[in-house]
């Protein structure tokens, strides 16, 4: 059944797609938080294009509450996403997520404008420049934000109405690895690829976008730093943060911990959401991660769910029967406040 928060918006209250879906993503926090992953109906471990497949489901008996798709290639017209997932399939597969009660995230790793790379394509500083109006490829970029609007266009009931989505562009934006990053671009640039996009997206009518701003892992924020390239309470509903183990387990406790502090803080006072928009450890090679790093960590915040990375043959980050840490995923299910698609509908 169709949820709540995809309805027309009512005549009563004046709310919209998006006011209803960050009430319910609220209201579900007081509960405990979401469990996502992202890909998940796609392909698994040991598996790929399996309809109504799912490791975490495979794991659990159930899926997801929380399921991430991503636009990336969408730009260019393609068929297929970056990871080589047919939009098809995307637009399929999340429709039947929100019509099973569950939640969906987009993300999109657009490929360079200006030099024809992809996404993490950071030898020119002036690209963010080169699509802003007056700029070089401006036209070129408008036909891109046409073609993801075109397809978010898509994404509707049977009944004509459109789905909820969280969506997370400019992501990791704080590190330097896309060309959006921290050193690819002033933070008046940045300030105005976002608003470009988001305003944009609002002149097609998509009041059914919760904007989700999802700096990654930094472990030294200040306010004067995080307000720097921060949209803005106005252009902001969720606050995320994208944190994998990529050192030390003490680094990445240490990390986290100073991350979430400050933005439960800085969540609270300007009365956004939180969430763990990425998080995981690739390949899993400590098979209690899930219960003795990643759940002690998310239970000290008031975040509203985590989204594991994708599972894919020899790179994966959830969990699958196949691996030792798919034992350990149970444990993470059966607690009470980490909630799974049958906890929320």
């Amino acid at each position: 059944m169709m949820t709540a928060c995809a309805t027309k918006k009512d005549a009563n209250d004046g709310k919209t797609i998006a006011n209803q879906l960050e009430e319910r993503l609220a209201s579900l926090q007081q509960k405990g938080y979401m469990a996502g992953h992202q890909d998940d109906p796609f392909y698994g471990v040991t598996w790929e294009w399996e309809y109504g497949r799912s490791d975490v489901k495979d794991v659990t008996g159930d899926y997801p509450a929380v399921m991430g798709f991503d636009l990336g290639g969408i730009e260019k017209g393609d068929e297929k996403n970056l990871d080589s997932v047919p939009f098809m399939r995307i637009r399929e597969q999340l429709l039947a997520h929100v019509a099973r009660g569950g939640i969906v995230t987009l993300s999109w790793h657009p490929r360079n404008p200006l030099t024809g790379g992809n996404a993490w394509d950071v030898n020119d500083t002036t690209v963010v420049r080169s699509i802003l109006p007056n700029g070089e490829k401006h036209e070129l970029f408008k036909t891109w934000m046409k073609r993801v609007a075109d397809f978010i266009e898509t994404l509707k009931t049977e009944e004509g109405v459109r789905v909820p989505i969280i969506f997370r562009p400019w992501h990791e934006n704080n590190g330097s690895w896309f060309w959006w990053g921290q050193k690819l671009c002033s933070d008046e640039e940045f300030h105005g690829l976002w608003n470009m996009l988001q305003d944009y997206m609002n002149e097609r009518g998509f009041s059914n976008l919760l904007w989700s701003y999802s700096p990654n892992l930094d472990g030294q924020w200040t306010t004067e730093r995080f307000l720097a390239r921060y949209p803005g309470d106005d252009r902001v509903t969720l606050i995320g943060e994208d944190a994998y183990q990529w050192g030390t387990e003490e680094e990445f406790r240490t990390g986290v911990t100073a991350d979430l502090d400050f933005l439960s803080a800085f969540a609270k006072e300007h009365g956004k959401l939180l969430a763990m928009t990425e998080c995981g450890y690739k390949n899993m090679p400590e098979a209690d991660w899930w219960t003795r790093v990643l759940k002690p960590l998310m239970d000290k915040y008031p975040i509203c769910y985590f989204l594991l990375w994708r599972n894919y043959k020899k790179e994966y980050f959830g969990p699958s029967p196949s691996l030792p840490c798919g034992e350990d995923y149970k444990k993470l299910y059966e607690a009470e406040n980490t909630l799974f698609l049958n906890d929320i509908r």
